[in-house]
């Protein structure tokens, strides 16, 4: 995969080629004059201590902060991807996938170092047709398999450089595909609430730690080690809380049902859970859902297999809600009575 990061992405957008692309996707003339009006005779100026320029037109780029910008750029952008297509990408059962957009965030995937190179090749060149520019120092390439293959890729005379993780969109991913490194760098030891009031300790608790410490769980493997760390970095904060240490010898059970918070891991399980049911009752044609269906083919590296989430999350439910694999998808699909499965989900009997 190429990680690719666009230069300046929306101050390039050449608003004269806006309009046309925004017609192409079928924008009606009216909103096309607004938008026009928007941009219509813009200049700028630059003043250094206190000396002005004279008025200098401003021909590209969107508005910063405008809510419509966003929009246009996004719209702009999936042009440019669109004419870049022809690679084949790579294969989950019958879907195949070139790359993944957010906002200015691009990732690019092959199944070959030539695949790669050819559609990195391609969107370069259409950027540069539309105005637009990858920035190389910036863009690097990561190969996901379980051994260092060397894959080195240009844009122009430049190599980008080759990286074992990489962090996207808050998430860090490594070459391994483990997400070990990802949950221990969210272990926080919380040391920068001693001197608020217990409330406003429970107030960073909830809106700040937690969504921190859990972000992207939905697709954790919750190994031994993994539920170990997250009830150890969940206890060191309540303790800091409640002012208590492990010399007092007050349970954890008893400090969460003084505080009123339920344990981490019901809350990582319950939206685990929850995430299942939304997979398995996505329409044909979500993207998630088509990764999520097909089981991918080839053999496994020697050794121990590693445990998949889609076998870690069936093992909760039988486990945690008595829901055996071959019944999974039906009760899941029901959404109501997946719903109310999720809210008695009991607590462990070892969060104590």
């Amino acid at each position: 995969m190429c990680f690719v990061d666009l230069e300046k992405a929306l101050d390039r957008v050449p608003r004269g080629a806006l309009c046309g692309v925004l017609r192409e996707y079928g924008v009606l003339g009216p909103l096309i004059r607004a938008v026009r009006s928007l941009y219509g005779r813009c200049q700028s100026l630059v003043r250094i201590a206190g000396s002005k320029s004279g008025l200098l037109p401003v021909r590209v780029g969107l508005h910063q902060g405008c809510p419509l910008s966003p929009i246009l750029f996004i719209t702009f952008r999936d042009r440019i991807s669109r004419c870049s297509q022809g690679v084949e990408g790579i294969r989950f059962g019958g879907l195949r996938i070139r790359s993944l957009f957010f906002a200015d965030d691009v990732i690019l995937l092959a199944s070959s170092e030539r695949d790669l190179q050819l559609s990195l090749e391609r969107f370069a060149a259409e950027c540069e047709a539309a105005g637009m520019r990858i920035s190389s120092s910036k863009s690097e390439t990561m190969v996901l398999i379980w051994k260092r293959i060397e894959c080195l890729l240009q844009v122009g005379d430049e190599v980008l450089p080759q990286v074992e993780e990489f962090k996207y969109l808050g998430v860090l991913f490594t070459s391994e595909g483990k997400l070990e490194r990802e949950i221990d760098r969210r272990i926080d030891p919380a040391s920068a609430v001693r001197e608020l009031s217990q409330k406003a300790k429970l107030s960073v608790y909830r809106s700040i730690y937690v969504p921190t410490l859990t972000y992207g769980h939905e697709l954790w493997v919750v190994i031994e080690r993994t539920r170990s760390q997250k009830q150890a970095a969940e206890m060191s904060f309540l303790r800091r809380v409640t002012g208590l240490s492990f010399r007092d010898r007050v349970r954890s059970s008893v400090i969460r049902e003084g505080l009123g918070v339920d344990p981490l891991l019901l809350h990582v399980e319950r939206i685990q859970l929850r995430w299942l049911g939304h997979l398995v009752r996505m329409l044909p044609g979500c993207l998630p859902g088509e990764v999520f269906r097909p089981r991918p083919t080839g053999r496994r590296p020697k050794g121990r297999p590693r445990t998949r989430w889609r076998d870690s999350v069936s093992q909760l439910a039988r486990e945690r809600l008595g829901i055996p694999p071959e019944e999974l998808a039906q009760v899941a699909g029901e959404r109501q009575v997946w719903a109310s499965r999720r809210r008695l989900l009991p607590q462990r009997p070892d969060s104590g």
